[in-house]
């Protein structure tokens, strides 16, 4: 019960300090735009980390939530919390120098709007 009280207590800590804001979201998986329209942008933890959250339907590119998680200056891990509530590590994305609204990994790109 403790360790459930404390995980619940850091997502809140680190959902309380940005609100999500519209934005248009577009999603490409190996070459494939997966999502492609409305979206909940929400920032978290000061670094430019932020969440993404369909505003058309419970699902962002088959997920409920797509976090892109600063590493270092440029640098992010990408993950997708899965409709089976599997947190999937998608890997690391550089920042696209071309579209600085794009995080562009192996096999994926994400923007946001």
């Amino acid at each position: 019960m403790t360790s459930g009280c404390l995980g619940l207590g850091l997502a809140t800590a680190f959902a309380l300090p940005g609100l999500a804001s519209p934005a248009r979201c577009v999603i490409q998986e190996s070459g494939r735009t997966t999502f492609n329209g409305a979206c909940d942008f929400k920032q978290f933890g000061g670094n430019g980390s932020f969440t993404l959250t369909s505003l058309q339907s419970n699902w962002i590119a088959g997920r409920s939530v797509i976090t892109v998680a600063i590493l270092s200056p440029g640098v992010a891990e990408v993950r997708g919390l899965t409709q089976d509530g599997i947190n999937s590590r998608w890997g690391t994305a550089e920042r696209s120098s071309r579209d600085r609204a794009c995080w562009v990994g192996s096999d994926f790109q994400i923007c946001a709007y």
